[in-house]
């Protein structure tokens, strides 16, 4: 095999630390994922990329993983003429359609009604949006989805891996069993499941645990000898991680469970009590994690969900 894929690890101004982004040298030049939209982590980028002996104006195509501001960010940085790939999920952030801008904005105030939150709504929607500042605006040149084949890049299968993100791809190559996932699969931390609206407003909130374990269990039927990932060292044994990612997970869900057998609470609530450091630093994390926990209960019916007159929901066991 001729390929030859390239790491080059970028600066984040996030908690998560450095981004990994990877060269594919094939019939393409293809980049998966570009980084951050900062200063330093372009310098960083720049530096690197010479270092493989090509530029970035050799770039022939770039295939993103999701489309999360780290992952994203340096798209408007990069010659214009260089076509971009992603999910179909991808294209209302990174084109900044105003519209499904709006859209999440609703979608959050009426979850924090939901979640029987205290304080401000505006400034925490502002806090939550912030990242957003570090993420492209570009156009988004093709769309695809699970089983799409993407010329140049044509020994890698397409998988949709949504959880972390309702955008989010895996690219497997299976004469090697080599797997770039992206942030669906990584060595040293688990990776959260974000809550985001449907790109459908119609349509019901994705529930991305329940969709994330789905997506890892996917990854078990197929023969991975070693994962590039988005952030931290590659991964040698998928299947064992991927089994205790699940069990842990369950298990956090039981604590949340104990939790519940005392009395109800607010999924607010539950989250100061699950992270009283950081809930307020990191807001979106958080309460993703908490209602995580709390659709995987009522997925197994453990617990029950019942909302009073003012849109507050009380879960109880």
């Amino acid at each position: 095999m001729d390929e030859k894929i390239f790491k080059l690890v970028l600066p984040t101004p996030f908690d998560v630390g450095d981004v990994n982004v990877y060269l594919v040298k094939g019939d393409s030049l293809t980049l998966i994922d570009a980084g951050v939209k900062t200063e330093e982590a372009w310098e960083a980028f720049k530096k690197q990329f010479k270092e493989t002996g090509f530029e970035p104006r050799d770039i022939e195509q770039v295939v993103l993983t999701h489309h999360h501001p780290d992952h994203a960010g340096l798209l408007e940085w990069l010659p214009e003429d260089i076509p971009v790939y992603g999910h179909p999920y991808v294209r209302p952030w990174i084109e900044k359609d105003k519209e499904f801008i709006r859209s999440y904005d609703q979608f959050y105030s009426r979850l924090f009604t939901e979640f029987g939150m205290e304080g401000d709504f505006e400034k925490m929607l502002a806090a939550l949006k912030a990242p957003l500042r570090y993420l492209a605006k570009r156009a988004l040149t093709y769309e695809i989805e699970e089983g799409d084949v993407i010329p140049g890049f044509e020994n890698w299968t397409v998988f949709e891996t949504p959880g972390h993100a309702q955008s989010h791809l895996a690219f497997y190559r299976e004469e090697d069993g080599t797997l770039i996932a992206g942030d669906h699969i990584l060595a040293s931390i688990s990776s959260n499941p974000l809550l985001e609206p449907s790109l459908d407003p119609l349509k019901e909130r994705p529930k991305p645990q329940l969709q994330y374990n789905r997506s890892l269990r996917k990854m078990l039927d197929l023969e991975i000898r070693e994962v590039f990932t988005g952030h931290g060292p590659e991964v040698k044994k998928a299947h064992e991680l991927i089994e205790r990612r699940l069990s842990r997970q369950h298990d956090r869900a039981m604590q949340v469970l104990e939790l519940l057998k005392e009395k109800p609470f607010t999924t607010f609530e539950l989250t100061k009590i699950l992270f009283p450091a950081v809930y307020e630093k990191q807001l979106g994390l958080t309460l993703s994690e908490t209602t995580a926990q709390l659709d995987y209960l009522l997925s197994n019916e453990a617990i029950t969900k019942r909302v009073n007159d003012d849109g507050t929901a009380y879960f109880s066991a």
